[in-house]
């Protein structure tokens, strides 16, 4: 099936879905447009900032490189992953590997609350099956297995693992399961040379100990191996939550025609001038994000790419504020790379405390602030291999990751960063009315 022309829906209330505007191949084949539809200009809302209620078919930028696809603003987060695109091409065998036919294989569970239908009358995706539940995982993981080793799969096999189980950014082995009627994605070991799965649970469970709002996970046991479990955070009770990745707000918030390279300055702009403001929610969103880049930084995790940072569009029909959502993908990468796939300060992408600092203002802190945060952070990871052991992560495994984690270049960071050297601002003087008498 030649997929030219889909079209967009909402489905914030799965059984309502309510139509937004058609959807384009465009860009000699490499991009996806959109066009509202009259009635979502009338009364729907900005999927992204670029994406305003106009009358105007918008387009993805004219220049990509060579391999880069691209669908215009928060269309592309509705695009599956690179595990749900091998998936796809595994499983589906699309005769051309457009965008537009990842985003309709990619069926009805994708990441946020958009929906991809080849009609614009009726909301109707990819069929799907039901969800697998948590005693189906150890054949999932089977089945997982043999796609990544481009092994045949029968049509049962097929159809429990159609989708690819793509709703968060990365290219491993994943799919979707349901616990107890809410939807988890299940990640699987992909012949790490460490248990890739329980770290990541004992990575997100430490995170959460240094004050980092985490997805929730659980660890599955399987024969011979671990899976993760992590509950989805864009579903609600049955409601789907209109999400958007980092890469996605940022790229929403350059001028026109500008590529800007994704960071944590930048998103953190972004939360304090479009988050929520009720209660400083936005501020403490930027200072939480300032507690992950650290965190990211100490742990070695510099696979902290922009799909794998999201905001969650709180009232998009009224105000459209951002939330920042839980942090996810949090594990050491074990690569002693020295650099994030994130811009941390004015040094790049360089994982150093001094480049975190450099741009503290842009998470709304000051020095002293700022290097309080690092201390509290630093405190937590000095106690990773106590709290990797009572996890359950073997003493090889930790001995494996120490190299990286406790090596020269992060450990003499922990070791040496001096609050200190950030006096303490003073005190904030309470603003008193013109007219009071002296």
């Amino acid at each position: 099936m030649r997929l030219d022309d889909l079209y967009l829906w909402y489905l914030a209330e799965p059984a309502t879905p309510r139509y937004v505007g058609a959807l384009k191949l465009v860009s000699a084949g490499k991009g996806v447009s959109l066009h509202y539809g009259d009635k979502w200009l009338a009364d729907g809302f900005a999927l992204s900032e670029d994406l305003p209620l106009v009358d105007n078919e918008f387009l993805p930028p004219g220049r990509l490189a060579a391999d880069t696809q691209r669908a215009v603003g928060a269309v592309d987060d509705a695009r599956p992953d690179r595990w749900g695109e091998k998936v796809i091409r595994f499983v589906d065998k699309p005769r051309r590997l457009s965008l537009m036919e990842y985003l309709y294989y990619a069926g009805d569970d994708r990441f946020g609350a958009l929906g991809v239908s080849t009609s614009p009358d009726t909301y109707s995706p990819r069929t799907k099956s039901p969800l697998p539940r948590l005693e189906d995982v150890q054949r999932l993981s089977e089945v997982a297995a043999k796609i990544e080793a481009s092994e045949p799969i029968t049509a049962l096999e097929a159809r429990i693992i159609a989708g690819g189980g793509s709703p968060l950014g990365g290219a491993k082995p994943k799919a979707l399961i349901d616990i107890d009627g809410e939807q988890w994605v299940v990640k699987f070991l992909n012949n790490e040379p460490v248990d890739a799965p329980l770290i990541e649970h004992a990575t997100m469970t430490l995170a959460e100990r240094a004050g980092i709002t985490v997805a929730r996970t659980q660890v599955i046991r399987l024969a011979g191996s671990h899976a993760l479990a992590i509950r989805r955070f864009d579903r609600e009770r049955g409601r789907r939550i209109h999400s958007i990745s980092a890469g996605t707000a940022i790229r929403a918030a350059a001028a026109s025609g500008e590529e800007p390279e994704p960071g944590y300055p930048e998103l953190a702009r972004i939360l304090r001038r479009v988050g929520i403001s009720e209660g400083d929610i936005n501020q403490r969103d930027a200072r939480e994000l300032f507690r992950r880049m650290v965190f990211n930084i100490l742990i070695d995790n510099t696979d902290d790419h922009e799909k794998n940072h999201s905001l969650l569009v709180v009232n998009p029909a009224g105000n459209g504020r951002l939330k920042l959502a839980p942090a996810y993908d949090v594990l050491p990468t074990n690569s002693g790379q020295g650099y994030q796939e994130f811009v941390c300060g004015r040094h790049g992408r360089d994982s150093t405390l001094e480049n975190a600092m450099s741009q503290c203002d842009a998470f709304g802190l000051l020095p002293p602030e700022a290097s309080a945060e690092i201390a509290v952070v630093i405190d937590v990871v000095n106690l990773w291999r106590e709290h990797f052991a009572h996890i359950g992560v073997t003493e090889r495994d930790i001995n494996n990751l120490g190299e990286r984690i406790d090596g020269e270049d992060l450990l003499s960071q922990r070791i040496g960063f001096d609050p200190g050297r950030y006096p303490s601002a003073p005190g904030r003087k309470k603003r008193t009315s013109p007219f009071r008498r002296p």
